[in-house]
């Protein structure tokens, strides 16, 4: 006789009690999305490539004879503008990634603890800042190993920038920002075991990254092993090192891969 075997049950009054603590503002929600407007700037290819469309909306009506009693508006963008999702299908590495599009991708893959790594100062100190694997061995030493199924949030500060040309920072060779080396990214990936990179930057890779000895790294292998990819973020410097819970839910768009989302963060009070 085979022996049943019965299945913790959740408690369900797990979720009442959250439910509880944000309105009681023991879990805070922190807003990780920037404004999505036609001012905010989009990443600028190498001139013979396609390019990504700003947000552009036009009004359609607002209480007046186009409508008299409603607002609404019609609004075009690329799938990668403002804060946005980045799917394994966005990259070539991850073209034939199982559910690698916004679409497919299981929703509860939209709801992650995070750790957040502080590299604001070194970012300060040098816009082509590169996170290497050193340099998170060294972060472990002081903050503890690195937990997987996280995300890995950068705080370099450069969402400040946003609405100055020091945003994309492109120069004569190109855009400067920081970013992680493909060392850096396997450790991530392979030995750590994150959900993927989320950065205040407008892409995930640092901005001369097409010039590393394995280009663009961070799209490489992050989407080659389906993971995720978190752009265009803000408040980065509200969440604690560990305990908050990133949710970062992309539109449904069949086939699509990315999206502009609205991304925010659950944060205890006690990690004030």
């Amino acid at each position: 006789m085979t022996a049943t075997i019965e299945k913790p049950k959740a408690d369900r009054g797990a979720l009442a009690e959250m439910v509880a603590q944000l309105a009681s503002g023991d879990i805070r929600v922190v807003d990780l999305t920037n404004i999505l407007s036609s001012d905010f700037p989009v990443i600028v290819l190498p001139s013979e490539f396609g390019q990504c469309e700003p947000f552009r909306m036009e009004t359609v009506s607002r209480y007046d004879g186009n409508g008299p009693a409603w607002y609404w508006n019609n609004i075009s963008m690329n799938e990668h503008t403002g804060t946005h999702f980045d799917a394994p299908a966005h990259w070539i590495t991850g073209r034939d990634i199982a559910n690698g599009t916004v679409d497919a991708i299981p929703p509860e893959d939209f709801i992650h603890p995070a750790i957040v790594i502080d590299i604001s100062d070194e970012a300060a100190a040098d816009e082509d800042f590169i996170v290497t694997r050193a340099f998170l061995e060294d972060w472990e030493a002081k903050n503890g190993r690195i937990e997987p199924r996280h995300w890995i949030a950068l705080r370099s500060n450069w969402s400040r920038r946003v609405g100055t040309l020091s945003y994309l920072n492109l120069k004569d060779d190109g855009a400067h920002s920081p970013g992680p080396d493909a060392d850096a990214m396997r450790f991530l990936v392979n030995e750590r075991d994150c959900v993927g990179l989320a950065v205040e930057t407008v892409g995930t890779d640092a901005g001369q990254a097409s010039l590393f000895d394995e280009p663009l790294p961070a799209h490489s292998i992050l989407h080659g092993a389906g993971r995720y990819g978190l752009q265009c973020l803000t408040n980065l410097d509200q969440l604690p090192i560990r305990g908050s819970v990133i949710v970062a839910s992309p539109l449904k768009i069949k086939g699509g891969s990315g999206s502009p989302l609205r991304v925010i963060a659950l944060v205890p009070a006690a990690a004030d």
